[in-house]
């Protein structure tokens, strides 16, 4: 399979993965605490991802990548994962998604000034087209779920926790291959959620199979195959084109809670999640490249040769 078609099924395997684990933290969070449920999610998956590092095994990353490794991971696997766990119990699925994803619009403005990746018509474009979508869910709402102002705050900061994982992360895939990049960072995020190991072990204890099951699912699937797909891909494109394609995370999860929570969306909230869809396949295009006639070039050429 090409390269282009590789990292594109990476990153469908992605949004489709993170959509999902707005909607399975929405049902196991009335079951287990956000520190106990983060806890256990990076039990599974740093298990899940050791696997695979040892079978494959790359060097760990040392000095400055391992800094940004375990900086990501804290932020990302741990902080960000508590946070939203904490903000879903004030919020349903798809209003908790539209909040988490403002953060692409961070990232590809950091991305575009620290990394030099510019502002592409295409990105530019597809991101308000898609951000337009985001609002539209908003506005509109999902017919059923819930939000306090508590809960958009702390939507709000997993946003911003995002998106600086993110930038942490692209640096750090300079030099380090993503499975290993995704499996210390998962680990460190694990380190960083030991606190609730204890409130973890109690709560599981009396859990019902349908929380342990969704516990497993979100370390294995959002975590340690979202997390790997989301960074190979990643590392094989632009950070700001990454993150517009997750704007179509929204959309998604609002047709996913509808199904399988009850959580029914209103006609404005199928009209945004349709925005958010067109306006990811537009900032997945390249923008075109105007070819100078022949004659010209070899004006300037000569010109060039004169002036010399």
């Amino acid at each position: 399979m090409p390269l282009k078609y590789r990292a594109l099924a990476a990153v469908v395997t992605t949004v489709l993965l993170w959509a999902s684990a707005f909607v399975v933290i929405r049902a196991v969070g009335g079951v287990l605490s956000p520190g106990s449920l983060a806890f256990a999610r990076l039990v599974v998956g740093t298990i899940a991802l050791a696997l695979v590092a040892l079978r494959y095994r790359r060097p760990l990353p040392r000095g400055r990548a391992l800094a940004f490794v375990i900086g990501y991971g804290v932020l990302w696997f741990a902080g960000y994962t508590v946070v939203l766990n904490w903000a879903e119990r004030h919020l349903d699925a798809g209003t908790a998604a539209l909040l988490v994803n403002v953060a692409p619009i961070l990232v590809a403005v950091v991305a575009g000034i620290v990394f030099r990746e510019g502002f592409p018509r295409p990105v530019v474009i597809g991101m308000l087209v898609a951000f337009a979508g985001v609002v539209v869910i908003a506005v509109g709402g999902d017919g059923g779920g819930v939000a306090d102002t508590l809960g958009i705050v702390l939507g709000l900061v997993t946003a911003v926790l995002y998106a600086a994982g993110v930038l942490m992360q692209k640096v750090a895939l300079r030099s380090v291959d993503a499975v290993t990049a995704t499996w210390v960072g998962c680990a460190a995020g694990l380190v960083a959620t030991l606190p609730f190991a204890p409130q973890a072990v109690v709560e599981l204890s009396h859990a019902p199979g349908s929380a342990i099951a969704g516990v497993v699912f979100l370390g294995v699937g959002p975590t340690a195959i979202a997390f790997t797909t989301w960074a190979y891909a990643l590392a094989r494109t632009d950070a700001g084109r990454m993150a517009a394609t997750t704007l179509c995370v929204p959309g998604i999860a609002v047709l996913v809670s509808w199904v399988t929570l009850g959580e029914v969306p209103t006609a404005l909230g199928l009209l945004g999640g349709a925005l958010c869809l067109a306006g990811v396949a537009i900032s997945r295009r390249k923008p075109r490249v105007v070819e100078a006639p022949a004659e010209q070039v070899e004006l300037e050429v000569c010109e060039s040769g004169v002036s010399q």
